[in-house]
């Protein structure tokens, strides 16, 4: 496609022209833009730009996806114009985190802690959850549990429970590790101040209660100065505010003292100072401040279930496009340390459900194939707890199928609160959410998933229709799904051509890539593999017409018939600056299916913050496409055909 000068001056006029943009870079795929004030936007402008594929803003950063082989051009073409520096991407990142006011940035901080450990979170809820079919009294018998009916149980169940509670019975010691890396210390000195907030020589805070009524609780006699002997199990403030202060003091440590003496000292020293503080006075402090969130937090749900019920069921969504749901993980992990379970998570996984139920009656209200396609997987997405793909993809941009969500989930979080639904366990949402309910609270809670499942569903479906019928939008003619040779075609024998996956692992949906630019398909049609390799083979014989030289974590390969294939690895892994990355082929150079393109190290890009999923695209605008089949499943070998792609007969596929 030829660049214009005047549809890139067309862009900069867009976003508020040159004096509005502090710094810009880009990817393989988008610009990147700090703006000085995101108000000064024109999205119509950008629309209507043939150059721009889609835009969104993400952590104070505007960015316009152009399409890769085509956004270095662009970009080129914009600096020439405007006369601005390059940047790089953490310029550009630091210039748009000074627009976040401090609760975005304690937001955002609250994420960067609590988004590598949900994993760990998530897996032990699962089996928590069978724990609770094993044990829970009423599941299969009345007024019994399983393992009572077949005490042979008793010991696989105790095992499960082992295994299970592990996460959250340590949560200090990963929460330690992913804070004090965020806060910039050594994360080897964050995991061993967790479990030092957790040793067994400690009260268990599960167990203070108890203690306190009974006048036993121990203490340390530090010169007449009585401090309370207690762990902060279950609790997240002590070991977030520890953490911070733990980081504070190693860092400042590092400058102070001589590199030959750091390895005996830094270490000792920074654990020895904050574990005094972290017993005698962040503890203490924070777990009275901990326990008085959640008391508030119980007494309003207490005194008002109804209302409570209400707001946080209905407003859940909203929190999400926000980005503050993140701060509630806290919230539910001190619930459950501090009253034994947790009232909120049930209503979120009931809110996912609400979203995957309007995305899916937009599959039966849109008419275009490709937001058939797109309501279809993002709604799976949301019934499996994943809502942003059915949130930012489908329901936000028509709107009335997020407000109608919204009426389920809120209908559904008044049951739930009225009949005092509770999960034992977080990490678990949408449909498989009920294995982290309290078994005899599971009728109520599959009545609300009844609610979330037919009043979202029910009223888009009709206000679609109703919508459809005012528009009296006339019938579109089908496309010819046959593929004819064309006998002057140079691969007149071709007109179906498969692709192989470029790498090992799991294909997924593009709407689980966690990039609204992937996700939502602004930059073509595809899929996404989840790596268990570390190598990409080239998925058809073809020519490298494009790699990103300096970061080269992306290539675009074209095949003799003019059908280009982007492999981008990881999201954001531009930031890395091609740490990690190392490259087997160069720009121009003929390649046959298999040959090895490009390895990378999984275990450093995911250490580094930075998701593996890798987005397989082909990009918009290719003419000798006719339509295109994505093909999910397991990837078990570079035979797996990833996409199969019908060529246009009328297209010239001789280049």
């Amino acid at each position: 496609m030829a660049i214009e000068r005047a549809q890139v001056e067309d862009i900069i006029k867009a976003v508020g022209g040159k004096d509005n943009i502090e710094a810009s870079t880009h990817c393989v795929t988008r610009l990147r833009f700090a703006l000085y004030d995101d108000k000064l936007v024109d999205k119509e402008a950008l629309e209507q730009n043939d150059l721009v594929k889609g835009q969104f803003s993400s952590q104070g950063q505007y960015q316009v996806v152009i399409g890769p082989g085509l956004v270095d051009k662009v970009y080129d073409e914009m600096i020439s114009i405007t006369g601005g520096s390059r940047a790089s991407k953490n310029d550009v990142k630091n210039a748009a985190s000074k627009k976040q006011n401090p609760i975005q940035r304690a937001i955002k901080t609250l994420a960067d802690i609590f988004i590598p450990i949900l994993p760990a979170i998530v897996t032990a809820g699962l089996l928590l959850g069978i724990n609770n079919i094993l044990t829970g009294k009423g599941v299969f018998f009345e007024g019994m549990s399983l393992v009572q009916v077949y005490p042979q149980w008793t010991d696989f169940a105790a095992i499960i429970n082992t295994i299970a509670s592990t996460a959250f019975a340590f949560l200090p010691a990963l929460i330690g590790w992913s804070a004090v890396v965020r806060f910039g210390g050594s994360p080897l000195l964050g995991i061993v101040l967790g479990l030092i907030l957790v040793h067994p020589d400690l009260l268990s805070a599960y167990s203070y209660a108890d203690a306190v009524t009974k006048g036993t609780v121990p203490v340390w006699d530090l010169f007449g100065w009585h401090v309370n002997k207690i762990g902060y199990q279950g609790q997240v403030l002590p070991v977030l505010v520890s953490a911070y202060v733990l980081a504070q003091i190693e860092k400042f440590l590092n400058k102070k003292i001589a590199d030959s003496f750091k390895l005996l000292l830094v270490a000792p020293i920074t654990l020895l100072i904050t574990g005094f503080l972290a017993f005698t006075v962040i503890g203490p402090v924070t777990f009275m401040i901990g326990n008085a969130i959640t008391s508030s937090l119980v007494y309003v749900f207490d005194l008002a279930p109804a209302l409570g019920g209400l707001i946080y069921g209905g407003f859940y969504s909203l929190l999400v496009i926000t980005g503050m749901h993140h701060t509630f993980l806290a919230v539910d992990v001190q619930l459950i340390g501090t009253q034994g379970g947790t009232f909120l998570w049930p209503m979120l996984a009931l809110s996912n459900i609400a979203q995957g139920a309007g995305a899916l009656a937009m599959m039966l209200v849109l008419k275009e194939q490709k937001g058939k396609g797109l309501a279809l997987t993002s709604s799976v997405s949301a019934f499996l707890g994943v809502t942003e793909p059915a949130i930012f993809g489908v329901n936000i941009r028509y709107k009335y199928p997020f407000v109608f969500a919204m009426v389920g989930s809120g209908i559904a979080g008044i049951l739930l609160t009225v009949n005092h639904v509770m999960a034992s366990s977080i990490g678990v949402g949408g449909i498989p959410g009920f294995l982290s309910i309290f078994p005899n609270n599971w009728g109520v809670f599959f009545v609300g998933m009844a609610i979330v499942l037919i009043v979202p569903f029910a009223l888009t479906f009709m206000y679609g229709k109703l919508l459809n019928k005012r528009r009296q939008t006339p019938a579109t003619t089908p496309a010819n799904d046959s593929v004819q040779t064309d006998s002057n075609c140079h691969h007149s024998a071709l007109n179906v051509l498969e692709v192989k996956t470029p790498v090992l692992g799991h294909v997924v949906p593009l709407e689980q890539v966690p990039d609204p630019a992937f996700a939502e398909r602004q930059m073509g049609q595809g899929i996404a593999v989840e790596p268990q390799d570390g190598r990409i083979l080239a998925p058809f014989s073809g020519t490298v017409i494009h790699i990103m030289v300096k970061s080269k974590h992306a290539l675009i390969l074209e095949h003799p018939t003019g059908v280009q294939i982007l492999v981008h690895v990881g999201i954001n892994t531009v930031s890395l600056k091609g740490e990690g990355f190392t490259m087997h082929v160069e720009t121009g150079q003929t390649v046959e299916q298999g040959q090895l393109l490009m390895e990378f190290d999984r275990q450093l890009i995911q250490k580094s913050g930075y998701p593996i999923i890798t987005p397989v695209i082909v990009p918009d605008g290719q003419s000798m496409i006719e339509s295109i089949e994505e093909l999910p499943g397991e990837a078990n070998n570079l035979q797996y055909v990833l996409l199969r792609i019908h060529l246009n007969s009328s297209s010239d596929h001789t280049n």
